[in-house]
């Protein structure tokens, strides 16, 4: 008797083979894109520290963690990027009075001023005077009020026997009020 030896499982069970190996390439696609999917997951979980590591976490409290963990880090980014604006900021104002000092050594007889305009509306007085100087600021202030300067704030530095008095104040939009307070203050 001559026998037949049934090696595919496929026609034994009365299966179509083109669409047995349809299904089981899609279940390899399939396992495969999950033990990706395993690999990824884990690798991110690595990169998130972990409080208690020994114990399995379930992959949905790992998202969550590796979520909250980025959301930290973005949250610290955006406070280092102000702090590192506002430290810019001071170095900017040293670097200014620096520049301020080193303008004062050169000239330590009649009193000396720069007029900076801040804007369209907003004026920087700086005035340099040796500290013996019968300079009046009250002079300086009466003058820029004269000229419809509003006065916003007026300080003083001494640096060694120099005295720098700073005064921020706003002024209408006028492009002439900058050249007239230069010309008063030569005058006085």
């Amino acid at each position: 008797m001559m026998g037949y030896c049934i090696t595919d499982r496929s026609i034994f069970m009365g299966e179509n083979p083109s669409s047995s190996s349809r299904t089981t390439d899609r279940k390899l696609i399939e396992r495969n894109r999950r033990y990706q999917m395993k690999a990824l997951y884990s690798k991110l979980n690595s990169l998130v520290p972990h409080q208690s590591p020994r114990e399995a976490i379930p992959l949905p409290d790992q998202l969550e963690e590796a979520t909250s963990y980025i959301k930290k880090l973005q949250m610290k980014l955006e406070k280092m990027k102000e702090k590192k604006d506002s430290l810019i900021a001071i170095n900017n104002q040293r670097s200014n009075f620096i520049q301020h000092r080193e303008m004062i050594k050169g000239s330590k007889s009649s009193p000396r001023f720069e007029i900076l305009e801040v804007g369209t509306i907003a004026l920087q007085v700086v005035l340099r005077t040796e500290s013996d100087s019968e300079f009046s600021l009250t002079d300086i202030i009466r003058l820029l009020h004269e000229e419809g300067a509003d006065i916003v704030t007026a300080n003083y530095t001494v640096v060694e026997d120099v005295v720098i008095h700073t005064i921020h104040c706003e002024v209408e939009e006028s492009v002439n009020v900058a050249a007239m307070i230069s010309e008063r203050l030569k005058r006085l």
